[in-house]
């Protein structure tokens, strides 16, 4: 723009000389070359002196347009919010002080568009579910940690890469062409096969408009959703059974009482004691299921207070020495060598003896005749726990993990054969929980299994 200014401020001067020339031709030649021969050179020298004002006025006006062009160029170069001084007319003033308008309103929308855009990246970051969004041609634009955890990709490294590229499982591919194909959201189940398997539920939205991302992917963990569902499934049908049985033998024992077994002394004696015991395993089966269903919706009603530890376990092992001696096994409490006799845990008094009976009579359903079952106990100064090892036939590791569920049986023809409700550890995890405690269990097939309960200690003042 300077040289523009300057070369046509000269071209005024220039012209302005030129036409007096030819005006005073036009009058007078012979004036004309007269004046030529004695000023011809003042002329030039006056040309030639026009040019230092001419510089200075095309500098003077074209520096707040190079400012106002640098400034420019330091806005689009990133540097929001970069103010010019001008100096100048009051149109210089105008217009940078317009600029300087623009630059900060530009500076404080990019600054609010990264805030949100790193809060919501925090956000999606934060999610349980994946989210993973796509171009038209599937490629990664984004992807949060949980999808890379779930799919098995690293996140940081997926931007810019094809899906099946980051997410190599053709159900994967298929669910997300359909969803890419389809005018509205798509959503089908994947069973995901891998190191770790998993079931995810997987939701394609398809977005408009071109140039953006053609679909978002939310990928949503239900393995556990799923094994609720099944537990559910199995709750239901152990109860189903469990209370079929006992009825279907009271309902046939009834029958044959009515049919004439009545008349037969011998004969309504056993069919009576049978009633009853089948009597006495469905009433056993509804209070464990009533007591299991308080303790969940925390209506057991627990009293926690100061409870002697060791007169809780000397207490249950009397109750279980009858049946003990009728399968000749030995009941052993074996206290720590060095705490005092009365260590009092935090509990519900009615609670842990409920704990500790269940507790004993499954390890004497479960260790064969002639075997051991021992009660030890150790303190600190916050925690008290007891573990109860018995000699029986053990766990397998496969089955460890589900032994606390509603009528899980790791046995079941075994189970029903030494009675029980299939209730008794689910009731011992929640017991322990709902005084604030924990259960925790090591077993080894044909060796034994030891089931180790902890309990906060109470905090007794001495007066």
């Amino acid at each position: 723009m300077f040289w523009r200014l300057f070369l046509t401020y000269l071209l005024l001067v220039v012209m302005a000389v030129g036409l007096v020339g030819i005006y005073i031709l036009q009058r007078a030649e012979s004036l004309f070359y007269e004046l030529a021969n004695d000023v011809g050179l003042g002329v030039f020298l006056v040309m030639g002196l026009a040019a230092v004002p001419a510089y200075l006025l095309a500098r003077q006006f074209s520096r707040p347009f190079d400012e106002l062009t640098d400034g420019a160029r330091r806005l689009a170069d990133g540097d929001l919010g970069h103010k010019i001084r001008v100096s100048g007319g009051k149109e210089h003033y105008d217009l940078a002080a317009t600029f300087n308008a623009m630059s900060g309103k530009l500076a404080d929308t990019f600054a609010q568009l990264a805030h949100d855009r790193e809060q919501l990246r925090t956000i999606l970051s934060g999610m349980v579910e994946g989210v993973i969004a796509i171009d038209q041609d599937q490629r990664v634009l984004f992807a949060n940690d949980r999808a890379g955890q779930l799919l098995g990709f690293d996140p940081s490294g997926a931007v810019g890469r094809k899906l099946w590229e980051v997410a190599r499982q053709r159900g994967f591919q298929e669910i997300v062409g359909k969803g890419l194909g389809s005018n509205g959201p798509h959503r089908e189940e994947l069973d995901w096969k891998g190191p770790a398997a998993r079931s995810l539920a997987v939701y394609v939205s398809r977005l408009p408009g071109g140039g953006g991302p053609g679909a978002v992917v939310v990928v949503h963990d239900t393995t556990e959703v799923r094994r609720l569902e099944r537990m559910r499934q199995d709750f239901v049908a152990n109860v189903s059974h469990e209370l079929k049985t006992p009825l279907s033998v009271i309902k046939s024992t009834i029958e044959a009482l009515q049919d004439g077994a009545a008349e037969d002394p011998t004969a309504r004696v056993a069919f009576l004691s049978q009633v009853s015991h089948e009597a006495d395993r469905l009433d056993a089966l509804i209070q464990d299921l009533l007591s299991l269903a308080r303790i969940e919706s925390g209506e057991f009603g627990l009293e926690l207070q100061a409870v002697a530890l060791d007169k809780a376990i000397i207490d249950c092992l009397e109750r279980h020495q009858p049946r003990a001696e009728t399968k000749t096994l030995t009941l052993v409490e074996k206290p720590p060598a060095n705490a005092p006799a009365d260590v009092p845990a935090l509990a519900d008094s009615d609670a842990l003896r409920q704990l500790l009976d269940n507790l004993v009579d499954n390890a004497i359903k479960y260790t064969p005749n002639g075997g051991r079952i021992t009660v030890r106990w150790e303190a600190s100064a916050d925690q008290v726990w007891f573990e109860v090892e018995d000699t029986g036939v053990g766990i397998p590791d496969r089955d460890m993990p589900r032994i606390f569920e509603r009528f899980y049986r790791v046995d079941k023809a075994r189970s029903r054969e030494v009675g029980g409700t299939g209730l008794g550890l689910a009731i011992v995890k929640h017991l322990a929980q709902a005084m604030r405690g924990s259960v925790r269990v090591a077993s080894q097939v044909g060796t034994g299994t030891t089931f180790k309960v902890t309990l906060p200690r109470a905090v007794v003042s001495r007066g």
